[in-house]
This record gives C-alpha cells, structure tokens and sequence, in this order.
C-alpha cells in the first residue's frame, strides 16, 4: 500500500480535533499524520491495519495510535455504514514541556507505548467511550479536561493490547535506516529473503545487521518477516476461500510445517481454527445486526435503546 501523509487542520479556536467521520467521509487508505490518534467505533465492523499489525475493529472498540505510525480502517462489507468519533492532537499541544513535568510520568509512558498501536483494554473501555463522545460537543477549557480524563482513564490501565512490532516506535518514515529495511521486507517478504540482501541495504555486515536490528527492534529480524508473513496469512484466511497450502506458499512459508509453527507461535491456534473462529464470529454479528434491523422496523423505540457496546465484541484477543 501506498502511504499517505496526512495534514491536520485546526480552526483558530481549538487546539485538538474532536469529530465524527461517518461513511463516505470515514473511508481513508493506508496513511499516516504526526498527530496521536484517539479512535471510538460506533457503527460497523472491519479489518483493522495498524503499521504491521492486522486485526479486527467493531462496535465500542477504542484504539489509540501513536505519531506518525501508518493505520487504515477498512469496513468489512461495501454499503456498509461506519463511523467513528476521532480524537488528533499534536504531543506539544499543550506546549513542549508538557509531558517533562513530574505528574505527567504516566502519561508520557502512556504516548510511549502508544507508538505500537493500543487497543484499549475493556476494563476501561466503557467509562472512555462516554469521554470520547462528550469531547465532540464539549467547549472551551471542558474540552482539555475531559482529554485528560482520557489519558488518566488510560495510563491507570495496564492491560491494553500492543499491535504493532515495538521497532516503530523509533521509526521517522523519511530518514531511519530500519525504514528502507522494514520497506524492503514488507515489498520482499512473500518470497525468499535472504539476511546478505537486507544487510546490504543497511550497508552493514550480516552479523552487524543482526545485532543492529535486535537492538532496535527487541526481536530478531527472522522473527519480524514471521509475524510479517503470519499477518499476510491471515488476511488471506478472512478475505478468500484459498486451500492452507495455497495460502503458506503465498505468505512466504516454504514448507507447511514451518507454517504452522509460526502461525501456532504468534497466534496460539491453527489456520484452520482461526478460520473457523473468525468465520463463527462474523456469523454472530451479522445476526445480531439483522435482529436489530428487525427489531427497529417493528418498534420504532426500541432502536433508540440498542446499545453500542453490544456488539463489541472482537475476535482478535
């Protein structure tokens, strides 16, 4: 995918966005901007891209994603509705020494780990998604408390899901040697890679590299294409009918043995089963969304009483 870099424009009153995008307006390719984002799903479902991370988004789902880290939402069916509150702000939107002073330790931890991608546990899920919301409307100085509310909320959580591969955090997409590195894997990996070919473009000896990349990364660089090729491969699971065979091969993997052991090592089940799984539970929320559907073409009221959070379930755990 191509990325693209995205601008944020504030009006001269405000020093954040707080706004609901809602299909046409939510759909937005592969991009990424230098503003933290803040995103509360209220309506559809889909699959989530997150720097090398491919999950699942849903219903009350809240992620936050750090600066200059590239995501895309992409809504599971064509004429399907969605819409999300999005909350951007810049780290220095409060001034550059914001985050330095004692009482914002927690918080800064919290922007820290953000550059991997959250999603935001459920033990504060519900309490934030109501934060989420009121920002939109609220005005003046309420606004900069009730974004603080969120990052208390947050930071106080310990809980939330890392997505992405920890070597993003220390990634500027214009300049950072990792970055022609992590360009080359992600355009290479479904083939064979060979560790003397990815040295060479760090111009480093392949034991340099490795250390190199370790130390970046916190994980070695075979491990890294793995979970790279585990991610292909899941896409391929959810979006097409292909054999498990079929789809090894096309993910990179020489040998279906080595396949499956990488895919039990990063996601804890089989193909097969995270198929099956995933397949189970799209079943369950495309049902419960025709029983709404029936429900508010019958009773009027009772649409106005279906809640967000019931379907926010989510299959990725």
């Amino acid at each position: 995918m191509k990325l693209m870099i995205e601008k944020l424009t504030l009006s001269e009153n405000t020093s954040f966005v707080a706004r609901t995008y809602r299909t046409p307006n939510f759909e937005v390719p592969w991009h990424s901007h230098a503003e933290y984002e803040l995103i509360l799903f209220t309506e559809g479902y889909g699959k989530c891209y997150i720097g090398n991370y491919i999950g699942d988004f849903t219903i009350g789902d809240v992620f936050f994603i750090g600066s200059n880290l590239p995501h895309t939402f992409q809504k599971a069916e064509k004429d399907l509705v969605t819409s999300a509150v999005v909350v951007q702000f810049s780290e220095d939107f409060l001034g550059e020494h914001f985050l330095h002073i004692p009482e914002a330790k927690p918080v800064k931890k919290l922007f820290e780990i953000a550059n991997q991608g959250l999603k935001i546990a459920d033990g504060c899920n519900t309490e934030l998604s109501l934060l989420i919301s009121a920002l939109e409307n609220a005005k003046d100085f309420s606004r900069i408390i009730k974004l603080f509310e969120c990052f208390e909320l947050m930071a106080n959580e310990s809980h939330h899901k890392s997505l992405s591969t920890p070597y993003l955090d220390a990634v500027n997409f214009q300049q950072n040697k990792i970055d022609a590195i992590f360009k080359y894997t992600q355009q290479n990996f479904q083939q064979e890679i060979k560790l003397s070919e990815v040295a060479k473009i760090a111009c480093m000896s392949i034991s340099a590299f490795c250390m190199y990349f370790r130390k970046s990364t916190k994980k070695t660089y075979i491990n890294f294409v793995n979970e790279l090729r585990v991610g292909y491969a899941c896409k391929l699971l959810i979006d097409t009918q292909k054999d498990i065979m079929g789809i090894c091969y096309e993910s990179g993997f020489n040998t279906l043995t080595n396949f499956h052991k990488q895919f039990l090592k990063v996601k804890l089940t089989t193909p097969s089963a995270y198929r099956k799984n995933f397949n189970e539970q799209l079943d369950q929320v495309t049902n419960a969304q025709q029983t709404d559907r029936s429900l508010a073409e019958t009773d009027p009221i009772q649409k106005s009483k279906i809640s967000l959070s019931k379907l926010s379930q989510t299959f990725y755990s």
